[in-house]
């Protein structure tokens, strides 16, 4: 297929590493017409209808067409998705695991941690350096983006100027699966060192369910008590679940 020859310098080998056998090559280096024309037709329906047209295991064969140019990858998308679930899951999975799956090497992981990584930039675009109040929709977006598909807890905190403009975005720490620590004291100290005058804490639960612990609601408490002993204030704490958040200011706790 021409538009696949763009991908590789010379002619591939049948075998890449720990990644699923490769389609021969037809004489001249051509695909195999059942998986060249399969490429062609995932092409036009997504140039037509966009994502919106195509199922998850569909979408991550796009992107794996780049990582394995001549080969037949609806086996390995199809793999990933029954294991993680969906597209976006598949993206954010950790690399040891995905690493687990038949099929999958070097050239796969590399590419999706490449898709992953434009989705959060492009996410991260939309919030940073703009007013948080007037876009709260693109800031929900970003957090889910950046932290819903994750299987351990992370701790980001997004920092506020007097004006409620995003100055800051920054992970504050990693956790398990159900725990992270926070240090109120290095959260306000941070706050002072890029002088902002408010602060929003952002976590996830990996459960997908964004109900708030106990230890949640007491951590919370604390950084509001040392962030108000400096002017600082909390504006909110947001528990991101799988398809949906939980916000302590909306839920009463701030």
């Amino acid at each position: 297929m021409k538009g696949d020859s763009a991908f590789s310098e010379g002619p591939l080998p049948l075998f890449d590493s720990d990644e699923v056998q490769i389609v021969p090559p037809l004489p001249g280096g051509r695909l195999p017409s059942y998986v060249a024309d399969h490429r062609k037709r995932l092409r036009a329906r997504f140039m037509q209808g966009g994502a919106e047209a195509m199922p998850d295991y569909e979408m991550l064969e796009l992107v794996l067409f780049r990582a394995v140019p001549r080969q037949d990858v609806k086996p390995v998308a199809r793999a990933l998705i029954d294991l993680f679930g969906d597209f976006n899951r598949v993206l954010s999975a950790p690399v040891a695991r995905l690493r687990e799956v038949h099929g999958v090497g070097d050239r796969i992981i590399e590419e999706l941690k490449i898709v992953e990584a434009a989705a959060h930039r492009l996410a991260r675009a939309r919030v940073i350096d703009r007013p948080v109040i007037s876009g709260w929709d693109a800031v929900l977006d970003y957090c889910h983006t950046t932290m819903a598909h994750r299987d351990t807890e992370q701790f980001r905190i997004l920092y506020l100027d007097r004006k409620n403009v995003l100055i800051a975005d920054e992970e504050q720490a990693r956790g398990t699966v159900d725990h992270v620590p926070v240090y109120p004291r290095e959260v306000v100290k941070r706050a002072l060192e890029v002088n902002a005058s408010a602060l929003i804490l952002v976590h996830n639960h990996p459960s997908g369910d964004p109900s708030p612990s106990q230890s949640d609601i007491a951590m919370t408490q604390q950084v509001q008590a040392a962030a108000e002993a400096l002017s600082v204030t909390v504006h909110d704490h947001l528990i991101i679940g799988k398809s949906r958040e939980l916000s302590f200011r909306a839920e009463g706790y701030l």
